[in-house]
């Protein structure tokens, strides 16, 4: 296994539109999951896509810590290729985002409350889930990369955009409705 760059904001393969996985059973995919896991570790994040680590292909991975959770409990790494997302209803809800393409930055980016994921897990077997709270913003995040956007794409006011030391000194509250 092997620590993977992270291509950073700016670069094209993360303005692409990424390619489906034609067999996630091949070994390249198996060694780019086991990269990509590695990676994801070291640099701390919640979630990794593929176009991240210089490689245009429809897979990520995801975990949620329980902190983080709407029901306590983490949600286990995971990856998921070939993602398919369908919004539950209209509901949006804004919430800090950050990027480990964008590094020392974040934002407020609006997203669905409440998401239908399905795709292929990394034995090719297929699956659905309904995903809501902090789990259903990281997958979209993630989904994003894979069709080449970026989450200060999706923001709707850049008054809460901000470097992260700076955020953290001066708080913004979020508005109560988007």
């Amino acid at each position: 296994m092997a620590i993977l760059k992270i291509a950073r904001m700016g670069h094209p393969v993360l303005l692409a539109r990424a390619a489906m996985v034609e067999d996630p059973t091949v070994p390249e995919i198996r060694r780019l999951l086991a990269d990509m896991t590695e990676t994801l570790a070291d640099a701390g994040g919640v979630g990794l896509a593929a176009p991240q680590v210089y490689s245009s292909l429809r897979l990520f991975l995801f975990h949620v810590p329980a902190t983080r959770s709407d029901t306590g409990r983490a949600l286990p790494l995971r990856a998921v290729i070939n993602p398919e997302i369908t919004p539950l209803d209209s509901v949006m809800v804004l919430g800090w985002e950050g990027c480990l393409s964008i590094p020392g930055l974040r934002a407020a980016v609006p997203r669905y409350a409440a998401i239908r994921l399905t795709g292929l897990n990394a034995d090719g077997t297929g699956f659905e889930e309904t995903l809501t709270g902090f789990a259903a913003r990281v997958v979209q995040h993630e989904t994003d990369h894979l069709d080449g956007v970026l989450y200060p794409m999706r923001m709707e006011d850049f008054r809460y955009f901000g470097y992260n030391e700076e955020l953290e000194r001066h708080p913004a509250p979020l508005p109560e409705t988007i």
